[in-house]
């Protein structure tokens, strides 16, 4: 949704975005309140329990409560989000880019980047190989280039995301964890260090065995105090459920 608040209200987004977690606002994703120049966009999103997205719209305006009360929403909109690289990427003379070929992160639900990104290590690949225009490329040479080149730079980062969605996303107990470990500088020097370069970062064997010992601490911590997850019917969703 997109809203528009008073400018009392829209300076204490000045340079700030929230994020709400918990399966009030989603069973498997965040909620977030963004600022966007003159107004916020407000929203959340689902896979496992898509019927139930207008319950977890209004919770979200709920949890944001005073901040943007008395807004008014002048848009909204909804997308699907392909979130699974697709198994065939490259057939014949066609290669798909960005979210056509499911480039979108688990975890943050980033697309853009990756879409630009693609598309040139792709056109970047194609245009080498035809050689000056003299040959057309095969299909095998095009998944040898692109396709290898793209998977070799950030596989390992959707592959880390993936791990964190199903981990933190997964239950209240391990949201109240993700919360809980985002207040470690170090946590927050390899997030924002892999948000900004779109690769995995944090090299430091010392703090990332303090890292995996201090998750573990969360996971039980956020275990004990966190309210118990809401169950859902949604057969069909459900056997998606991450």
């Amino acid at each position: 949704h997109t809203h528009v608040i008073d400018d009392e209200k829209m300076a204490f987004y000045e340079d700030l975005a929230e994020m709400y977690v918990g399966d009030d606002v989603s069973p498997d994703f965040y909620g977030w309140v963004f600022p966007k120049y003159d107004h916020v966009g407000v929203g959340t999103g689902t896979v496992v329990n898509r019927p139930g997205i207008k319950d977890y719209q209004k919770a979200i305006r709920d949890r944001a409560g005073e901040k943007i009360a008395g807004g008014k929403i002048i848009k909204v909109e909804a997308h699907p989000i392909p979130e699974h690289m697709r198994p065939r990427r490259v057939v014949g003379r066609v290669a798909l880019v960005g979210d056509a070929a499911g480039y979108v992160t688990k975890c943050s639900g980033e697309g853009i980047y990756f879409a630009a990104k693609s598309g040139r290590m792709a056109a970047e690949s194609i245009c080498k190989l035809m050689e000056g225009g003299s040959r057309l490329p095969t299909e095998k040479e095009i998944k040898d280039t692109y396709i290898q080149d793209y998977d070799r730079a950030y596989g390992p980062t959707y592959t880390v995301l993936d791990i964190l969605q199903k981990v933190f996303y997964s239950s209240n107990g391990a949201r109240e964890a993700f919360v809980d470990m985002c207040d470690s500088e170090y946590v927050q020097k390899v997030t924002f260090d892999s948000y900004l370069y779109k690769k995995v970062q944090g090299n430091n064997p010392v703090e990332d065995i303090k890292l995996l010992i201090g998750t573990i601490g969360s996971l039980i911590r956020g275990s004990a105090i966190a309210p118990p997850d809401k169950p859902f019917y949604n057969p069909e969703e459900s056997l998606k459920r991450l």
